[in-house]
């Protein structure tokens, strides 16, 4: 209790402040009103320590409270508060006595206007996006012809009737593997998860279609949950998403190698519709057909204005006309050929009556002579030999042999 004291010779009541603090606080907590009460405010100055418990600021125009959640509430948001959330949290008015400060202890919070589901579908759509999980860079082709489709989805649902009456109906042959799992409530993420690694150690299956029918974001969250999505974008074989009607998105479909509308319509991107094959393949064959025939007369009007030719009815005409060409060549053949002859002739002729006139034996038949000395060569100069030399003189039918006497120079 506060102690009496004497100020200015009067008593009064001084307090100490952890008995103020005491007191605020029991005022406080005997206020009913103040012990379960909704706040709206935005979010500030969020905090979240080690010790998984958040501090945040609640506030509006004017004013502004303290606020904080501990970890065993924290632990049941569906969504990352954040600065800037409009909020409204849930809780009781109480006083901090260390600080002396009153704030708010939160135990729930709620997102103001929109709900938690969507803003944790939103918040965990941004974070797999930055890692890349959606790109479409990393998602495969569907196989063309499957001859073995896996199917995880309820085996009570309307969702699989649907799949097994769209296969059936387009291709007969093909067989249906189901791997069930609930597609609805707190158990139905785990038992997708498993379902899908179930299905695909099957190695016969060559595509996967994961599907339930339409329904609320609670309805659907299975399929927004992060270890579903993640195994989805883990399959070994590709996967083909018909969540929900066709404006619903789930992150499983954004995840998927393909995304269908509804389920329906999943099967009938996986599964080809033989019948339209085989009339498909028909009218091909018919236009194939209708392509050889009008090659075929094509060809045949073109050999027969070959076959037309008079080159072709009367080939000895033609062989006329070599004939006479050949001649003609011939006789050109001929005609330059004696030219050149007679050319030759003459060049030859001509060459012959050149080289006569250079022959020595000529010069002698003229009554010219060789001189030569003792060792054959011949003599041009007088002063080449001296008196008594010995000289040969040929003439144009025999050679003398001769002395020389006296020589006689040109000056």
């Amino acid at each position: 209790m506060p102690q009496l004291d004497s100020i200015d010779g009067q008593q009064v009541r001084v307090w100490t402040v952890s008995e103020l603090t005491a007191e605020i606080r029991d005022t406080l907590f005997s206020r009913p009103e103040l012990r379960q009460l909704w706040v709206a405010g935005e979010v500030s100055n969020m905090s979240t320590p080690a010790s998984g418990h958040c501090y945040f600021t609640l506030k509006d125009s004017s004013s502004s409270i303290r606020c904080v959640m501990f970890r065993r509430h924290a632990s049941s948001l569906t969504f990352e508060l954040d600065d800037g959330m409009d909020v409204v949290a849930f809780g009781n008015i109480d006083v901090y006595e260390r600080h002396g400060q009153y704030q708010l202890y939160v135990r729930e919070v709620e997102p103001s206007g929109v709900g938690s589901l969507y803003i944790a579908f939103q918040q965990l759509r941004h974070r797999l996006t930055e890692e890349g999980l959606f790109d479409a860079e990393r998602k495969r082709p569907l196989p063309a012809m499957p001859q073995n489709v896996g199917v995880v989805t309820s085996r009570y649902s309307a969702a699989f009737r649907d799949i097994v009456k769209v296969i059936q109906r387009r291709d007969p042959g093909c067989n249906i593997l189901l791997s069930h799992s609930t597609v609805q409530g707190d158990s139905a993420p785990a038992q997708l998860v498993s379902a899908l690694h179930l299905v695909q150690r099957c190695e016969e299956v060559e595509v996967i279609i994961i599907a339930r029918g339409g329904g609320s974001l609670e309805d659907l969250q299975p399929f927004n949950d992060e270890e579903v999505v993640r195994a989805v974008v883990q399959s070994s074989v590709p996967i083909v998403a018909g969540v929900g009607h066709e404006t619903d998105v789930t992150l499983c479909g954004l995840a998927a190698d393909s995304r269908a509308a509804t389920p329906s319509a999943a099967a009938e991107l996986v599964v080809t519709d033989r019948k339209q094959v085989a009339a498909d393949l028909c009218s091909v064959s018919a236009k194939i057909v209708r392509r050889l025939e009008r090659l075929i007369l094509d060809k045949r009007a073109r050999l027969k204005g070959i076959l037309s030719r008079r080159s072709l009815q009367r080939p000895e005409d033609i062989l006329t006309g070599r004939r006479q060409t050949l001649d003609a060549l011939a006789d050109s053949i001929m005609s330059s050929q004696k030219h050149n002859v007679r050319d030759h002739r003459h060049r030859v002729v001509t060459l012959t009556q050149r080289l006569q006139a250079l022959n020595p034996a000529s010069v002698l038949r003229r009554g010219y002579s060789i001189v030569r000395d003792d060792s054959g060569q011949v003599l041009r100069n007088a002063e080449d030999v001296e008196v008594s030399d010995h000289i040969l003189i040929e003439l144009q039918n025999g050679e003398l042999d001769a002395e020389v006497l006296r020589t006689h120079h040109k000056q």
